[in-house]
């Protein structure tokens, strides 16, 4: 992603107060950035090539959606 980590993002997602379930998904898997992830509010962080025989991404997709449930859609 050109100009900012997912790590930025998130942190400025937050900064704006923005409740955006957040899956990180990554080619470089690395254990301290996944524990700032995941310790920031992540839902998941997956990393690629993304089996998708397994139950992993599916899981976090619908823990996303489940997070959602009760808001009102914005119109």
């Amino acid at each position: 992603m050109p100009g900012m980590s997912g790590l930025e993002l998130q942190d400025h997602l937050s900064r704006l107060g923005s409740e955006i379930p957040i899956i990180f998904i990554t080619a470089y898997p690395d254990e301290t950035i996944k524990a700032r992830a995941l310790s920031a509010g992540a839902l998941c962080f997956l990393h690629k090539p993304i089996d998708l025989r397994g139950r992993r991404l599916v899981d976090c997709l619908y823990t996303a959606l489940d997070r959602g449930k009760g808001t009102s859609p914005v119109s």
